[in-house]
């Protein structure tokens, strides 16, 4: 009789083949760090999934009914702490949730998105190998993006809770304020080690005395 993997096994079996784009400068990230300044660090594995939809029709809300509402502007972010929707188009919208929700891991994330856009028009597409995510957090955060980044990063200008799609060091970039002090950045993978490196360069004057 041929041996069947249990589900659990099978979640350790694609857990422990998973390799995250970063996973090589975790080490670099915890070393080029300055606690309470500025810290990088890698979220990886969360499940994305690309979503095209009207977001008035039908189709539209039984798709928000599942991800907890879709942005209606550029900028805005949906959800709930779990599962947030950030705004690409007025008819695309990025999912980003925890690698749980994910199928493969015994979610149903991008099932359940499949199934209330239906046969109606639109796209659910599963990203979540296609995109990492950084974390970028501290009081000196925000000086480390404007370095490279054209948008006006102020707080009187980009809030907590605002995501758009920007470039960081010639790289595409989604950029998700998350905090007061905190920001998201995702990546696409096969820029993850160039744009890792560019901001742990861009960290290193923050581990030395201010010069009066």
């Amino acid at each position: 009789m041929a041996e069947t993997a249990t589900p659990a096994e099978t979640v350790n079996s694609v857990r422990g083949a998973r390799r995250s784009p970063a996973q090589h400068l975790a080490e670099a990230f915890t070393s080029g760090s300055v606690p309470g300044i500025v810290t990088l660090t890698e979220i990886p594995y969360q499940a994305m999934v690309g979503i095209r939809v009207d977001r008035t029709s039908n189709a539209g809300a039984r798709v928000a009914s599942v991800t907890g509402g879709l942005p209606a502007a550029c900028g805005e972010v949906t959800g709930t702490d779990s599962v947030n929707t950030l705004w690409l188009g007025p008819t695309e919208f990025l999912v980003v949730a925890p690698e749980e929700a994910h199928d493969s891991l015994g979610g149903s994330l991008v099932s359940d998105l499949t199934t209330a856009l239906g046969n109606d028009a639109g796209q659910v597409v599963d990203l979540s190998a296609n995109r990492t995510t950084f974390e970028l957090s501290g009081s000196h955060a925000r000086a480390v993006l404007e370095k490279t980044c054209a948008l006006d990063l102020h707080p009187r200008v980009f809030k907590p809770g605002t995501a758009v799609s920007t470039e960081l060091a010639h790289i595409p970039v989604m950029l998700w304020k998350t905090s007061e002090d905190s920001y998201r950045i995702f990546p696409r993978a096969s820029f993850a080690d160039f744009l890792g490196r560019w901001l742990l360069d861009a960290m290193r004057e923050y581990a030395s005395p201010e010069v009066p």
